[in-house]
């Protein structure tokens, strides 16, 4: 099995680690990986960009950075992927290494190892694979996805017809790098808007229609109906939240607007479905029974999406086989784990990508303290290796 250079590996993370690249403003990030990709030998017109930036809800710097790198003919194409994006407490962040950890030497920022430190593992296993002839390596794509942390926009939106037919993908993404991620749940996000009739609370309150009162009894009925929270509902489970509230806009009127966010997962699409129905019947019910003096109703306006499907790979399925014979070939134990939250592989499985997940040493993420293990990321980086070497080596 052959090694990485793994200074090679740290210098590259802390490099990319140093870039600034929030959510929607990936440009100068996507610039850096491509620049480290040229560098690397790989030619132009293997390095290509989609419009999934102009897909998503808000608009980004450039869509997701595609690489389509040659092999040989007869064996299957390979996809690792990563995401470039980061939370905003990462913008400014300046890596520092201290024994085997690396953390922010700004204590305001996080460090932005999620997921700069998967994009390092991608480009590490990919460039070291460069170095063997095309036709004694697999077909390889690297995928690097904009707008993860905000809802799994990049993988959502991606130009399938510029991957060249992977048949299969690796993701790397935040944790133990032992622990593959082989499921995940699905994701349904909610909007509600109550519009009510305003009044002179203390002149004429029976005039109005409070958008406030039809929000309490909605929420009350969901609490009684046990649809909030953990769901648990005739052998099935899932969970709901009402994350945010805004409404009214003074004591004495009669509220007229009330706009509410909430959520619902399980890893049964169905019963997801179900808990997003409640929501939404218990919204519409309320605000139909909280009328004024001269019978005008509070109205419920409710808007539904799919953030992300649920999926499960099939146990013999070749990303879990593969993964786990890289693993134990780094000396790990293969933990096979079904995520509550979602991940890109959530949209590559749902475009028909078989995708296994894996950790490269990332902790405390998305807070200012934030650190790297190296120990992990490195292994990361040996698992991602392996992954190519074995699938060059044999039909998967």
């Amino acid at each position: 099995m052959a090694k990485i250079n793994e200074q090679r590996a740290i210098d590259l993370v802390m490099q990319l680690m140093a870039v600034p690249g929030r959510s929607c403003e990936e440009g100068k990030i996507a610039g850096s990986v491509r620049q480290i990709l040229l560098d690397a030998g790989v030619s132009e017109k293997c390095i290509t960009f989609d419009n999934a930036h102009r897909k998503t809800p808000s608009p980004g710097q450039v869509g997701n950075l595609i690489v389509k790198l040659p092999g040989a003919s007869k064996l299957p194409r390979l996809m690792l992927s990563a995401h470039l994006d980061t939370v905003p407490i990462c913008v400014g962040c300046q890596p520092k290494r201290v024994g085997s950890v690396i953390r922010s030497a700004d204590p305001k920022t996080g460090l932005g190892a999620d997921d700069r430190a998967g994009v390092a593992v991608v480009l590490t296993a990919a460039i070291e694979s460069l170095e063997r002839p095309a036709e004694l390596r697999c077909p390889l794509t690297l995928c690097f996805f904009v707008q993860e942390e905000v809802g799994l926009q990049g993988s959502r939106n991606l130009t399938l017809s510029k991957l060249g037919k992977p048949a299969m993908a690796f993701n790397f993404d935040g944790g133990n790098p032992f622990k593959m991620t082989v499921g995940a749940t699905g994701g349904e996000r909610i909007k509600i808007v109550l519009k009510g009739l305003p009044a002179h609370a203390g002149l004429a309150p029976e005039a109005g229609a409070s958008a406030i009162d039809a929000a309490g009894l909605a929420i009350a009925s969901l609490r009684k109906g046990r649809w909030l929270g953990a769901v648990k509902k005739g052998g099935k489970r899932g969970t709901s939240n009402l994350g945010t509230i805004q409404g009214g806009v003074a004591t004495n009127v009669v509220a007229e607007h009330v706009e509410l966010t909430a959520e619902a997962r399980s890893h049964d699409s169905g019963f997801r479905t179900a808990i997003a129905d409640a929501i939404e019947h218990a919204f519409h019910a309320a605000a139909s029974s909280v009328v004024s003096s001269t019978g005008v109703p509070v109205q419920a306006d409710v808007q539904r999406r799919v953030d992300y499907d649920s999926f499960r790979l099939p146990e013999d399925s070749a990303p879990i086989l593969l993964g786990d014979e890289a693993i134990q070939a780094v000396g790990g134990a293969p933990e096979h784990a079904i995520s509550n939250g979602g991940v890109d592989a959530n949209w590559l499985v749902k475009h028909g990508i078989p995708t296994a997940t894996f950790g490269c040493g990332q902790r405390e993420v998305h807070t200012n303290q934030e650190w790297l293990d190296i120990p992990g990321f490195l292994a990361a980086n040996q698992i991602a290796r392996s992954i190519i070497q074995f699938a060059s080596s044999s039909d998967v």
